[in-house]
């Protein structure tokens, strides 16, 4: 039975640089790399390829020790260029001089009608082979989900809140086929509900609507409504001992066509954001492309480039790689300046939830687009207790004392209050609104793998 949900918590964050639902042409770029750092919980990989090797999309690079049957697969063909590694030989990525005409590893193919009839056992075969398994998530963690375990259900998010976050319903226009053969593969995997949590307050896409073998929910407020943590909290909280999976939309796509084409094909519109973006709108790209090739659609010099948003995406640099689960680039300015007063000179174009910080803010009203710099105005201090992470958390947790509690390793304390039910996303916007700068997400992550751990 589907549910609606209203969230009053929370807070959006709304910039200038939003992509226009267009589709940009733009040079392919020559390198791809998979990055074993893009997958939480991917510890230990061991790499199976050598430099100079020949491999097609969905040629496995490298498996994690602990878990050999699931593979990480190249999204690209080409050439094994670079096996990049950091201290202690920690594998870093893996860079691959990407062919002009992508071939792809050729993988069983299944009608609608074969795929009511695959087994269970079947499926996770074909997606731990070419790579699909890794689309999916688990909760508690967000690490690629375990084969082994049951999940009590599958989440799927099919929108976004986030900054300038891109819009699903134009992304998976024209695969709806793929999309409804992935849900049909994912229903396989649970013996609960998978479901397929819609925005309450937009109009629902076709390929959202028409779906089947789904509990469809709408769920509407201020980010970060769009988090599957949240939209899981509200419709089947996971207490200690459960497992539930995630999967983003295009994951769902992935999936799909794996089955029906027989190929594992990581391509998707990426959308190009931020207010230094000269063309905003989507590129197709695969996963792992290098920007180098962007450089003509940036406007200045000295600019933060950002694989995904600006609350959880990874700063990556001009020449920096999209990261694997992410659907959407920005570009901002560095914010490398001192300012006279900072936060306590009157202003109408200082972005903030705090209205003694952003003074006359709140009378642009909610409309008003921000242009926004990597400036923190701050430095790192001690925890101020403000009740403000509270104001923006939408979830019956107290972040404050949890991550008072992961500072000081009691993982009782971390359990009551909550740790299993949140990952970096879930405590993004308290980062965003911290009077102390503290790396909130960080933090957050160490509680979770202390947890794990233990």
């Amino acid at each position: 039975m589907s549910q609606t949900i209203k969230l009053k918590k929370g807070f959006d964050i709304n910039l200038a640089g939003k992509a226009e639902n267009k589709t940009i042409e733009v040079t392919q770029p020559d390198t791809y790399a998979l990055k074993p750092t893009d997958f939480n919980g991917l510890n230990r990989p061991k790499v199976i390829v050598k430099e100079g090797q020949n491999v097609k999309a969905g040629t496995p690079l490298f498996f994690e020790r602990n878990v050999e049957d699931i593979l990480y697969t190249s999204p690209v063909s080409g050439e094994v260029v670079e096996i990049k590694r950091g201290e202690k030989r920690k594998v870093l990525e893996v860079k691959i001089l990407a062919d002009k005409e992508i071939e792809f590893e050729k993988f069983k193919q299944f009608s609608s009608s074969d795929i009511n009839n695959l087994s269970k056992e079947d499926a996770i075969e074909q997606l731990k082979q070419s790579g699909g398994w890794t689309n999916i998530i688990q909760r508690p963690y967000g690490c690629v989900a375990n084969p082994v375990d049951s999940p009590k259900a599958i989440f799927i998010s099919a929108f976004d809140t986030h900054p300038l976050a891109p819009d699903y319903a134009y992304i998976l226009q024209g695969q709806e086929q793929y999309f409804q053969a992935g849900l049909d593969i994912l229903k396989k995997l649970t013996s609960g509900t998978v479901h397929l949590n819609i925005d309450g307050e937009a109009e629902v896409a076709q390929i959202f609507s028409q779906a089947k073998n789904v509990q469809l929910n709408k769920i509407s407020g201020p980010h970060p409504a769009g988090n599957v943590g949240v939209q899981i909290h509200h419709l089947d909280p996971i207490s200690k001992g459960d497992i539930v999976w995630t999967v983003n939309p295009v994951g769902v796509v992935i999936i799909g066509k794996l089955f029906i084409e027989g190929v594992y094909d990581t391509s998707r519109l990426i959308a190009l954001t931020g207010s230094q973006m000269k063309n905003r709108g989507y590129a197709k790209m695969f996963a792992g492309a290098s920007l180098t090739k962007l450089s003509k659609n940036i406007e200045g010099e000295d600019n933060r480039y950002i694989s995904g948003n600006v609350l959880t995406g990874e700063g990556i640099g001009a020449d920096g790689y999209l990261g694997y689960y992410e659907n959407q680039i920005t570009v901002i300015p560095e914010g490398k300046y001192e300012e006279f007063m900072g936060w306590i000179l009157p202003s109408k174009n200082k972005l903030s939830f705090h209205r003694a910080f952003g003074m006359l803010t709140f009378l642009n009203g909610k409309d008003k687009e921000f242009e926004v710099d990597t400036n923190t105005h701050g430095e790192e201090r001690n925890f101020v207790v403000t009740g403000t992470f509270e104001d923006v958390m939408p979830m019956d947790i107290l972040p404050t004392y949890l991550f008072k509690a992961i500072l000081a390793e009691d993982y009782d304390d971390m359990e009551a209050l909550g740790i299993y039910e949140v990952i970096e996303e879930d405590v993004a916007l308290c980062e965003f609104v911290d009077v102390s700068k503290n790396p909130i997400q960080e933090i957050l992550r160490e509680g979770i793998e202390l947890i794990k751990e233990g």
